[in-house]
């Protein structure tokens, strides 16, 4: 076995469990934020730098499973699987509520993962014949129906949203939930990625005649890459959900598609650890941007269009750069390419 493939992802785990212990309580829920899209990054990497499909509407992914986690969640509470809150004064013992009980916690986010997952296979079924802008168009069409949908819909809540009954539990402990949840995948994917079914993607993407010849699935390899990107993306809902105790329409928008897809772009398609390199470079970029904005001595006008602007743009000089930084003219990965052979000599050569 590689070193590197153990190495990488066991000091990943340890760089999130200190920053987990150490950051600053304004901090954590930027870092649960990055963890929540990390799952569904991870799956989308493999989505698209493994099995070649192109998706623009994981989104709406996220919504299904955010929303089943909350479904499920507030309807345990109602069932009355609750615990009475840890009472710190006798003065507020009469008056506090009880919370959900820590187990129904695990149920709803498997209650996420399993309503993704339907919802990929079927996006995933009539996506399986389509390719290049086809494909994206199917996928984006299916990102912006959810919005509205949520929006004017109002079982989902509507546009107000609604509140969660989550189990207690400080920021921090939030935070360990989601940084369990992005090392599940994580190993889940590495794992599923050096087996058999990562093999039959690759030979898919590469070349799907081949791939057929030699008894691979086709279609049905296409679906399953659809599917476990699809589970990735629903526990990422329902971990973000779980992070906030709300539900909203506008967390799962179009603007949360793209930002998935181009944290893919600038981490690398297909590379889990650049899965992690992108999803803290589409997560960062917003606050660090926001807190070089606060530093200048602008007027409020020009304060409020560099930050709505300057993200954009550090975005998209990252679409342009990142490439070109991972595949540099006259580099390669295995060293330089072998020259071409020369061709036979025909009948007896002739010295001059």
């Amino acid at each position: 076995m590689n070193v590197g493939t153990v190495t990488r992802p066991a000091l990943l785990l340890l760089l999130g469990v200190g920053l987990c212990l150490f950051l600053p309580d304004h901090r954590l829920f930027a870092y649960g934020q990055l963890l929540a899209y990390l799952a569904a990054v991870a799956g989308l990497t493999v989505l698209i730098g493994v099995s070649g499909q192109v998706s623009f509407g994981h989104a709406g992914l996220l919504a299904t499973g955010g929303y089943a986690m909350a479904f499920t969640q507030n309807w345990l509470y109602g069932l009355g699987f609750t615990v009475a809150p840890p009472v710190r004064s006798s003065r507020f013992a009469a008056s506090a509520e009880p919370v959900a009980a820590p187990w129904t916690l695990p149920v709803s986010l498997l209650a996420g993962v399993v309503a993704a997952l339907v919802v990929g296979a079927l996006v995933g079924w009539a996506a399986a014949g389509l390719r290049g802008p086809y494909l994206a168009g199917l996928t984006l069409a299916f990102g912006l129906v959810v919005l509205p949908v949520s929006t004017l819909v109002g079982a989902l809540g509507g546009e107000p949203g609604f509140f969660v009954h989550v189990p207690a539990a400080q920021p921090r402990t939030r935070v360990w939930v989601a940084l369990a949840g992005a090392a599940l995948v994580l190993a889940l994917l590495a794992r599923l990625l050096r087996g058999r079914m990562g093999r039959r993607m690759r030979a898919v993407r590469d070349d799907e005649v081949a791939a057929a010849v030699t008894g691979i699935p086709v279609a049905r390899t296409r679906v399953l890459a659809f599917v476990v990107s699809a589970g990735t993306a629903g526990l990422a809902g329902g971990l973000y959900v779980f992070l906030t105790g709300t539900v909203l329409p506008g967390y799962f928008g179009l603007t949360l598609s793209l930002y998935l897809v181009l944290a893919v772009v600038v981490g690398g398609a297909g590379s889990l650890a650049g899965a992690a390199g992108g999803t803290l470079f589409v997560v960062a970029v917003p606050l660090l941007s926001s807190a070089a904005v606060s530093a200048l001595d602008v007027g409020p006008a020009v304060a409020a269009r560099l930050a709505g602007n300057l993200p954009l743009l550090l975005f998209g000089l990252a679409l342009v750069v990142a490439p070109g930084l991972r595949r540099r003219p006259g580099a390669y990965e295995n060293g330089p390419p072998p020259a071409p052979a020369s061709p036979p000599t025909q009948g007896r050569s002739r010295t001059p």
